[in-house]
């Protein structure tokens, strides 16, 4: 696999040399200083691609590999007129990305928040910081914080109860902490929801349920997608974060159905996935090797982390990426026997861009402003084990192979 990770820019605390030390050859990065639904201009692209090439004369080398992400404006999600003009824009910026040579885009579907997390500072048993999801503390700003009107049907009587007594005991700094966190913004932009309009954010959705939201991703991917199969691009949608509905709003991205109904609506190679062990791997009823074969065919992209399910189990944190509840040894394996597929298709894009996902803060980062999620030592280590991990497999498959293949593939590995 080619070997990433996240970048966020000129203003990342983590440098692209830090990257390159981590064993990287490939950065993940997004134009996010330019607003959602805005076409990306050629002059954009080629300057962050310089920005990224500029030391490749006397360094190990990095290119951008996979946009994350291309956003979907939100009157597209919401099936508005203005959506004409913003699926326009979308495929004028996938045609500039082409020019440029970049021919992975990632992107997503889901409603107003792209990922949600109740807790960014969570203490594993070695002192490093994960990234939490508590059902409860949800509750807690979902009834009690923003009092969305009728939160309270989305909640068993034992949580609204519960919830509505750990509020009464809350002091206001912990309310505020709740409060920013879940209305974090994108990771990558200094910006956040206010909670004085994201009730109205929410309301916009008051008329669109799963299918009405599926509708939209349908009518959104059987307009880009042609577009980009034309391109030689691979556009690859992220699962939700987390796999379920929340604040009401609908999420149509979280199983195998679900993506199954999205590749059939537009039966084009470049209508794909990024495959996400971790928010797939949130859901038990998710076999995450079943799904990695099932569209092996259809991944362009990967994210590698795990998520481990509490006592209830729609609690959850970031495990350590060979832990957690994803088999990454099964999951991993089939990643490269895909790859293997590919080489022996000819296909001219055979090597499947990979990146681990959010680290644990740890070591001196602990003691750093970072993005949440994206620290460097966290996803150093990730990407250490998954190395490891993959390397391993390789020679392993080639050890059962005939002595010709197994002979070849060794020399490759060398």
């Amino acid at each position: 696999m080619l070997h990433t990770m996240r970048w966020f820019g000129p203003h990342d605390p983590v440098s692209l040399f830090d990257l390159r030390q981590a064993g990287c050859a490939g950065v993940v990065t997004a134009l996010h200083q330019l607003p959602v639904g805005a076409v990306w201009p050629v002059a954009e692209i080629a300057a962050r691609q310089r920005l990224i090439e500029a030391d490749n004369a006397t360094h190990a080398p990095l290119h951008w590999a996979v946009v994350e992400s291309l956003p979907v404006h939100e009157d597209i999600k919401k099936g508005r007129p203005a959506r004409k003009q913003y699926i326009e824009n979308y495929k004028a910026s996938l045609r500039n990305l082409a020019a440029c040579g970049i021919r992975t885009v990632c992107y997503n579907f889901m409603p107003v928040l792209d990922w949600s997390r109740t807790n960014l500072r969570y203490e594993m048993p070695d002192g490093s910081r994960a990234l939490r999801f508590v059902w409860q503390d949800f509750a807690v700003f979902d009834l009690c914080i923003l009092k969305r009107t009728g939160a309270e049907t989305d909640y068993e009587a034992s949580v609204v109860a519960a919830a509505r007594q750990q509020f009464a005991a809350m002091s206001a700094a912990e309310i505020a902490g709740l409060t920013n966190t879940v209305l974090l913004g994108l990771p990558g932009s200094e910006e956040a929801f206010e909670l004085t309009n994201f009730q109205g954010l929410l309301d916009e959705y008051a008329a669109i349920d799963a299918e009405a939201l599926r509708d939209n991703l349908h009518h959104f991917i059987r307009q880009v997608a042609p577009v980009a199969e034309e391109l030689g691009i691979g556009l690859c949608i992220h699962p939700d974060d987390p796999p379920y509905p929340l604040l009401g709003l609908p999420r149509v991205v979280s199983t195998a159905d679900d993506l199954a109904r999205l590749f059939a609506a537009c039966d084009v190679p470049a209508n794909g996935l990024t495959f996400c062990t971790g928010s797939l791997g949130v859901r038990a009823d998710n076999d995450l090797p079943a799904i990695a074969r099932q569209f092996a065919s259809r991944i362009h992209f990967v994210h590698l982390r795990a998520t481990k399910r509490e006592e209830n189990p729609r609690n959850f944190h970031e495990a350590d990426h060979l832990a957690g509840d994803v088999d990454m040894y099964a999951v991993v394996r089939e990643l490269v026997l895909e790859e293997q597929r590919r080489v022996a298709k000819g296909l001219s894009i055979s090597v499947l861009p990979m990146r681990p996902d959010h680290g644990h803060q740890m070591l001196d980062d602990l003691h750093k402003k970072t993005y949440p999620g994206y620290s460097a030592i966290g996803r150093l280590r990730g990407l250490a084990e998954l190395r490891g991990l993959e390397y391993g497999i390789r020679r392993g498959l080639a050890a059962e192979a005939p002595p010709a293949v197994r002979h070849a593939e060794i020399a490759q590995l060398a």
